[in-house]
Parts: C-alpha cells; sequence; structure tokens
C-alpha cells in the first residue's frame, strides 16, 4: 500500500508529465526526432542494438528525451526502448540500502560531550523523483541523517539519551522520513549503534554504580541476620519447651563434629546427667 504522501507526490510529478508531454519539444525537437528515426533506417540492425536495453528485477530506468521527462515514469523491470541520438537513460537501484552515520560529537542538553553513530536502511521508492528532485539521493540522505541525529539529541539529557534509544530512533526516522519524501525515498529503519562517553564521566559512573550495589548488598546482609536472629530465637523458643528436641540437637551436633577428619575423640555426656549436676 502507498502511503498517501507518496500517492500526492506522484501526482504531481505525473501531472508535470502531462504538461511537459502537451508543451511538445518544439520544431527543434521535432526534427531531430525524424532525422534520428531517418538515420536509424540504414543501420537498422546496429540501431536496434543500440535501442534495447535491459533493467533488472531491481532496477529502474529514467529517460531523458531531448532534456524532458519521457511520460510513464520510470521503465522496468525488462525490456525498454531508446532513440539512439535523442534519448537519454539512468539506471536507479530500488533495493533497500544501508550507510553508517559517523560518530557525531554531541554536547547534550545537560552540559555533557558524548560521541554517538548510527545505521540507516532506505529504500527509493520513486526513480523519477529520485533522479529528477535532488542531484545526489544518496549523499544527500547522508547528510541529512547526520544533522538530524546531532539535533535531536542537543534536546536531551544524558539519563535520556542513555535510556530512551527507541524513542529516539523512532522520532528520528519519522523526521528523516518526512524530509526525503520529496526525494523518493523511504527510510525503513534507524538503528543506535553505540554511545561513547568521556573517560572521567566512565569512571564516575563505574564508581557511582559500584557505590550502588555495595550499598544493596550491605542491606541485604543486614536483612538476612535479621531474619536469621529471628528464626535463632523461635528455634530457641521450641527447644526450651521440649528437652528431647534440645537432646536430639546436641546429638545431631555430636554427628557433625564426629563425621570430621580429625584425632579428637569425644565422649558425649547424656544431658540429664549434667542438668541433674546442675541443679545441684
Amino acid at each position: 500500500r502507498i502511503p498517501q504522501v507518496e500517492m500526492q507526490q506522484r501526482a504531481e510529478q505525473n501531472a508535470r508529465f502531462d504538461q511537459n508531454k502537451a508543451g511538445g519539444a518544439g520544431i527543434c525537437g521535432l526534427l531531430l526526432l525524424v532525422l534520428s528515426c531517418l538515420v536509424m533506417i540504414p543501420f537498422f540492425p546496429f540501431a536496434i542494438c543500440a535501442s534495447v536495453k535491459v533493467v533488472q528485477e531491481y532496477e529502474r530506468a529514467v529517460i531523458f528525451r531531448l532534456g524532458r521527462l519521457v511520460s510513464g515514469g520510470a521503465k522496468g523491470p525488462g525490456i525498454f526502448f531508446v532513440i539512439p541520438c535523442t534519448d537519454e537513460y539512468r539506471k536507479i537501484d530500488i533495493r533497500t540500502k544501508s550507510f553508517d552515520v559517523p560518530p557525531q560529537e554531541i554536547l547534550t542538553r545537560d552540559s555533557v560531550t558524548v560521541a554517538m553513530d548510527a545505521v540507516v536502511y532506505y529504500r527509493i521508492f520513486d526513480a523519477t523523483m529520485a533522479v529528477a528532485n535532488v542531484e545526489n539521493a544518496d549523499g544527500a540522505t547522508r547528510l541529512l541523517a547526520q544533522t538530524t541525529l546531532r539535533n535531536m539529541l542537543g534536546t536531551r539529557s544524558l539519563s535520556e539519551i542513555l535510556t530512551g534509544r527507541d524513542h529516539i530512533t523512532h522520532e528520528m526516522m519519522e523526521h528523516l522520513d518526512n524530509a526525503t519524501d520529496a526525494w523518493g525515498i523511504k527510510v525503513e529503519r534507524i538503528e543506535i549503534k553505540d554511545v561513547r562517553l568521556p573517560i572521567q564521566l566512565q569512571r564516575a559512573m563505574a564508581a557511582e554504580a559500584e557505590a550502588s550495589r555495595e550499598a544493596k548488598a550491605k542491606v541485604i546482609a543486614a536483612e538476612g541476620e535479621m531474619n536469621a536472629s529471628i528464626k535463632l530465637k523461635e528455634a530457641a523458643d521450641v527447644m526450651s519447651g521440649s528437652p528431647n528436641a534440645m537432646q536430639l540437637r546436641y546429638l545431631q551436633t555430636l554427628t557433625t563434629i564426629s563425621a570430621e577428619k580429625n584425632s579428637t575423640i569425644v565422649f558425649p555426656l547424656p544431658i540429664d546427667m549434667l542438668s541433674t549436676a546442675f541443679k545441684k
């Protein structure tokens, strides 16, 4: 489905084609066309070879006849014919292309200098507009992508840049796509590759992150000790109310100690004997 903006631009382009066709090429143009056809007759086999052109599925040919765009838009894919003496044509690749935006030194809103680069994916949806409306569609798109990236990031703080990459790329794609519609170019996707910060700022952010992690670790350790103390108190209260549980715990501790490889022999005394001695 062609967007509404593209349809409107194509309609305007076709209107210009009809106007050029109605105006004609003038008497001189007609004479040149007739002369070219007369010259092609004696050299018919060679003229056919020079007139027949082929464009691939991913290409379109924009034809100029005596300096005017030929009505009907771009030709292709397949075979088309040109008049050798009066026609010129340019092949346009309509496949999706990509280019890297060089790292841009940008001063953010909070006065931090960052370097950011990106990659842009685009394609030509109207070969005629890409030839007639701009001198170098690829170069103009590259320069516009660099200035758009600088303008977009210059109005944001460092935290917004680091956390809002998706929003930045979406807004940048819309702005760049609207600007390149008149050139017959559709921007399909923009991705931010890397954000480079100054060394001092990286160290400061790393120290801040480390301090934050240490603080969280201390809080977690303190919470663990508090929970362990609460559970230990509850266990002591349960054991104090049950002498048999205390004796079983005592025997379990002796079993754990005896499992270790040591030369110490432990002779446990019954807890009842110790409790009787303590009472006396």
